[in-house]
């Protein structure tokens, strides 16, 4: 008999595991732009590969001055984006 009640936690769970990867992804991208890396790098092409896209959709969405100023504060607002979906998906109940 399928139980409804395991399927969502695992699914939950699932879903928070990869946004949680994903959340130290983009922490790895914001340390790594500090340092001014060769952007030829294979580490910095994949971080930047992952979170460009996602950072670029916040950029045109969030006012000019959070990312105008010579300091790009998307990063920090995708960052507790990710952290209020996880709470919000951990507190789903199943049966």
């Amino acid at each position: 008999m399928f139980d409804i009640g395991y399927f969502g936690r695992g699914l939950t769970g699932l879903v928070a595991a990869a946004i949680e990867l994903y959340f130290w992804v983009v922490c790895a991208r914001a340390v790594v732009s500090w340092l001014s890396p060769d952007p030829r790098n294979p580490i910095v092409q994949f971080l930047s590969g992952v979170t460009d896209p996602v950072l670029d959709r916040l950029r045109s969405v969030l006012p000019r001055f959070l990312w105008s100023t010579g300091l790009d504060f998307t990063p920090l607002v995708l960052l507790l984006l990710l952290r209020v979906v996880l709470l919000g998906l951990r507190s789903v109940r199943f049966g």
